[in-house]
């Protein structure tokens, strides 16, 4: 129903109520049948026990399942518990993480006001908010929240701050007339109240129209629990390297099973043996190791203000093409601050930002002191009389308490040296008209200390400029000619296409020995001061932020519920709204399905007048061109977008729980410029987890081949499985998390977002995986062939020298691993706890060949010290050829 357009008669008719003395307690009854309660409905949850199962459907988890079962018919049990120790403690981590994400619904509810008052067989009551149903009469004052979506019929300077639902900077003025128009967006219904919304100034009453989820807080509700959740490229990636894996494995099984029996070999014999080079083809610890890289990364981020609630959100970062950020309070500080005075003729700027009452006063780039120029003294002196707003220090941070849009007036005077006590003890203010929304005015009488009267007025500039008689120019008063209001007009246009609020300050003496009674009498014969112009500036390292993701190959694109000339400044200032970049409204994405945006959203930089509804078929739009979309916001008309995004990134400190419930990424200092470190971090992270899978399947085709060729060439197997095992979780382990530390390459932010479907093994890794790994084979079997033929009665000898050498030379390779380019690349003691993870190994190594205790367990024995010789040529030998062949390629 479309009740903004309704006379109040014809809405009275329509909700079938009795606007003077509310509806009957058995209607009320009769309704409540028929539409239910007036709360937010959750979709049906997961129980813990599924939610706990659903863990376990991942395809690298299934492939180690399938490991577990097969190493456990082999009887290598020692195998499959620790298999199943890392596969349950992933389990675990992404349980307890799923669990606390989904309380977006709850976080909605805490937002509908817990009672409210309503007006039932002509007595007004109060009744909790689930009770209200259609058609209920209901009433609110400063400082109360909304409990459901009502039209008003009756308002007293009445404003409602609705910035989360429709990301609006100021408050809403609102107003009883109908309004006619299609697709009018939800901020510009100005005769309508929306359930959670919070009243900051004056009263109403309304009838409700809508409770529980046809509300437009219902329908946000609604979308966050249909908003479909979107992998990220990591899970992408690592469900495909399962894939490449499982299919390694099959074929690998069948190849030895085939070269065995056409050896000669039982069928029995060879398949056991082909399914142990299977099991060796899958890197057990990759996934634990992939949660400890992005775990270490969160610790990192919370260092940088960013908290990671999601932790595949730390790397989708790295990958994100497209930054959608709301302006008001990310890439504005969300402080209305008077940057421009403007009185007869004159013009001076403001600096400093914020509520921090430190500035500088400037006319023609000229710093200028405001006490000795009299109309712009006068012009903040007023300003700060007819005035409620309060500045508080808490924390060392000044925080404001009233109105935005007066506390800005209050600063500026704040600025010049004024302060309100002191003119308080020259100034009595004896009576106040408030602000209304038809007038749009405020006055004030104010007596100063020689008796005499003065009315002091603020309010909307067309309207105070057509209703004074004089105006104050050049220090001069003159009459208010058409000259003179086309010059003042001409002031506000200019200051108004800068984006900036304006607001104008006039007085009149007052010199009847009564006060005035009425607005109409107060607001009289009043000469014209000035203008106070105000925006909510952006913050001072957003534009070099913008600059360097727009490096970094990324996009960043403003989505805001503010005014398109606003938007358009805003983005303009920060380098966003650039050439030939577009601007659509809400009312044109009215028109617009996901198709239709698709073709143009390449060329949009400016969302401006945007609804819950329009942000998300911007991501959606976005996403089907193949961008990887961060999206940030701080309001409930945030939510849907934030989850339907790649990575959901809220505010911390203006942030509702609602957006931070639904979001990957909670931003500690509400900065554009935080979101652009968490880039840096998240790039870094994606490089050291290709690291470590180099590293890990490099060793792992090491151990494949050097028993493959093994096989073909009718030797003894050169590894026993458990030290295979010991390799892939031990050895291997340690320094691949200590390359999940590996501090960012310089040109980390200069490099374009890799494309979201990038394999695992683009940019040359499946080449230097499969050609490290042939070297470290060969090497391996080698040392195996030497030490066997001078040990020829003595198999665990040299599967003993096979086992070091392959250790050693993984632990060379590691180094190899931290460039693309070479071992020689990178200073390696660069990242330490990689040396002292090396370190580790090594002396884990020596203990598992030399300890009695650990040699029966590991199949091994001690190695004559003269062999080390022979294990260290031949473990160095991989790395040092490829190396050899680095330096060759420069040199040509």
């Amino acid at each position: 129903m479309r009740y903004h357009e309704m006379r109040q008669e014809d809405l009275e008719k329509t909700v079938n109520s009795d606007f003077a003395n509310g509806l009957a307690e058995d209607e009320v009854n009769k309704r409540r049948k028929q539409f239910g309660y007036n709360e937010l409905q959750e979709a049906e949850k997961q129980s813990a026990l599924l939610l706990f199962f659903s863990q376990f459907k991942d395809f690298m988890v299934i492939v180690l399942l399938a490991a577990t079962l097969i190493s456990g018919l082999l009887g290598e049990y020692i195998d499959a518990v620790a298999i199943i120790a890392i596969v349950l403690i992933n389990g675990f981590l992404g349980f307890f993480q799923e669990r606390k994400a989904e309380k977006s619904l709850s976080a909605l509810k805490e937002l509908s006001a817990p009672q409210v008052y309503v007006l039932r067989d002509g007595n007004w009551t109060k009744v909790p908010s689930k009770e209200v149903v259609p058609g209920d009469v209901i009433k609110f004052a400063s400082g109360d929240r909304i409990g459901a979506d009502v039209r008003l019929i009756k308002v007293n300077n009445l404003e409602i701050e609705e910035s989360a639902l429709t990301g609006e900077s100021v408050p809403v003025t609102k107003q009883t007339g109908e309004i006619k128009g299609e697709n009018i967006n939800l901020g510009d219904l100005e005769n309508m109240a929306f359930m959670g919304t919070m009243v900051t100034r004056g009263n109403g009453i309304g009838v409700v129209t809508a409770i529980g989820m046809q509300t437009a807080m219902g329908k946000i509700a609604d979308m966050i629990q249909t908003a479909e959740t979107m992998t990220t490229p990591l899970q992408r990636r690592l469900e495909q390297l399962g894939k490449i894996l499982i299919t390694v494995a099959l074929i690998l099984t069948a190849l030895v099973v085939g070269i065995g029996v056409i050896q000669g070999h039982d069928m029995y014999t060879m398949f056991l043996a082909g399914v142990s080079l299977a099991v060796a083809a899958i890197p057990e610890g990759l996934p634990a190791i992939v949660t400890v890289a992005l775990s270490l990364g969160v610790q990192r981020m919370i260092r940088r203000n960013a908290i990671v609630r999601k932790l595949p959100a730390v790397e989708t970062l790295g990958c994100a093409s497209v930054i959608c950020s709301d302006k008001t309070g990310t890439l504005t500080q969300n402080k209305m601050t008077v940057t421009h005075l403007w009185s007869g003729g004159n013009t001076w700027t403001v600096s400093g930002t914020g509520y921090d009452p430190e500035g500088s006063f400037y006319r023609s780039e000229k710093r200028v002191s405001p006490s000795s120029e009299k109309s712009l003294n006068q012009l903040l002196t007023f300003g700060m009389l007819c005035n409620n707003a309060k500045i508080k220090v808490k924390d060392d941070e000044y925080i404001l308490d009233g109105d935005p849009t007066e506390g800005a007036l209050l600063v500026a005077a704040l600025k010049a040296g004024m302060q309100r006590e002191s003119l308080l003890g020259k100034f009595t203010i004896e009576k106040e008209f408030p602000f209304d929304s038809t007038r749009k005015m405020m006055s004030i009488v104010v007596k100063d200390q020689q008796g005499k009267r003065f009315i002091v007025t603020k309010g909307a500039p067309d309207v105070l400029v057509n209703i004074s008689q004089s105006i104050l120019w050049e220090e001069k008063l003159q009459h208010r000619t058409k000259e003179f209001t086309e010059k003042v007009q001409g002031a506000i246009h200019e200051l108004a296409s800068n984006a900036l609020r304006t607001i104008a300050i006039a007085y009149t003496p007052w010199t009847s020995p009564s006060l005035p009674q009425s607005e109409e009498e107060a607001e009289k014969g009043l000469t014209f001061i000035g203008l106070h112009g105000m925006i909510d500036p952006p913050r001072p390292e957003v534009k070099q932020a913008v600059k360097e993701c727009r490096q970094a190959g990324i996009k960043t694109v403003m989505i805001t519920g503010d005014h398109v000339i606003t938007a358009k400044a805003i983005a303009k200032d920060l380098g966003i709204l650039r050439g030939q970049d577009k601007v659509l409204e809400g009312a044109d994405l009215n028109s617009m399905e996901v198709e239709d945006l698709e073709e143009v959203v390449e060329k949009v930089s400016v969302f401006a007048r945007v609804s819950p509804e329009h942000k998300l078929k911007i991501v959606k739009a976005l996403q089907n061109r193949g961008h990887v979309v961060a999206m940030t916001g701080d309001g409930v008309n945030d939510a849907p977008a934030i989850k339907a995004a790649d990575i959901g990134v809220a505010m911390g400190i203006t942030g509702t729980d609602v957006a931070k419930e639904a979001s990957s990424l909670v931003l500690l200092d509400d900065n554009f410029a935080t979101i652009k470190s968490a880039i840096n971090e998240g790039r870094n992270i994606y490089e050291n987890i290709r690291k470590f899978i180099r590293y890990l399947l490099a060793s792992n085709v090491g151990e494949i081949l050097v028993m493959l060729f093994a096989m073909i060439l009718a030797l003894p197997l050169p590894l026993v499985p458990i030290q295979i095992l010991w390799v892939n979780l031990v050895t291997d382990g340690l320094p691949a998390m200590a390359l999940g530390l590996d501090k960012p390459e310089e040109d980390v932010m200069k490099r374009n977002p890799r494309h979201p479907k990038e394999g695992v093994f683009a940019r040359g890794l499946g080449w230097k995986v499969v050609s490290r790994g042939f070297l470290i084979g060969i090497s391996t079997l080698a040392a195996f062939i030497i030490a066997y033929k001078h040990h020829p009665d003595h198999l665990a000898y040299a599967q003993t020298v096979a086992f070091a050498t392959l250790v050693m030379a993984q632990l060379i390779h590691v180094f190899d691993c931290r460039s693309e380019k070479s071992v020689f690349a990178r200073n390696p003691f660069g990242n330490m706890y990689l040396v002292w993870a090396v370190l580790s190994s090594l002396v884990l190594m020596l203990l598992v060949i030399y300890l009695p205790g650990l040699q029966p367990i590991f199949h091994t024995v001690s190695i004559d010290p003269r062999d080390w010789l022979l294990i260290a040529g031949m473990s160095a030998l991989p790395t040092f050829l490829l190396a050899g062949s680095f330096f060759a390629g420069k040199k040509r």
